[in-house]
């Protein structure tokens, strides 16, 4: 009896210092708007890969592959960071893209192994967008410093989406 214990109090034990040494969570976070526009006309905003001038802090994208998947992109942001990204997933009639992040700065945007889908879905002269991702924080071991963490990361993100779901609104509203 006394060994199925101790071998009980070992096991927890393990359990115990495996949850303490355990690295970073993958976050998630999902941002939405309404916009007063049909779908396709969103759309034609935001579903050409190749171009993120939708995206308030991307100067130029350069690109291969059009929007089949691995077609791949270069967004240079205004003060010179890129972010290099590669197509997963492509639905021009369902409106909706997958896309990873293959290279990017921590110091850019404080992520590592980052994915994210955007979706539009319409009806009549009303158009949700939706666009959401899933990461690591920048920094991936414990303890990360403040700029790296959890927290940062989907501030970061959240900012991010934010900016370009109220830039696409106001594009496709305004009617550009």
């Amino acid at each position: 009896m006394k060994f199925r214990t101790l071998a009980a109090v070992a096991a927890l034990a393990t359990v115990t210092f495996a949850a303490q040494a355990h690295g970073p969570t993958r976050q998630k976070v999902s941002e939405s708007i309404e916009i007063n526009a049909p779908a396709d006309k969103v759309w034609a905003i935001v579903g050409n890969f190749q171009d993120g001038s939708w995206i308030p802090v991307v100067e130029k994208t350069e690109g291969k592959g059009g929007n089949e998947v691995k077609a791949t992109r270069t967004l240079t942001l205004k003060g010179g960071a890129t972010v290099e990204e590669e197509l997963a997933k492509y639905d021009a009639e369902k409106k909706t893209f997958m896309y990873r992040i293959n290279k990017v700065d921590v110091k850019t945007l404080p992520v590592n192994d980052y994915s994210s889908t955007v979706e539009v879905e319409g009806e009549g002269d009303k158009t949700k967008m939706t666009w959401r991702g899933a990461f690591y924080r920048g920094y991936m071991n414990n303890d990360p410093p403040p700029e790296l963490n959890d927290e940062a990361a989907k501030k970061a993100v959240l900012g991010l989406y934010k900016a370009g779901l109220e830039n696409v609104k106001a594009k496709a509203e305004k009617g550009s």
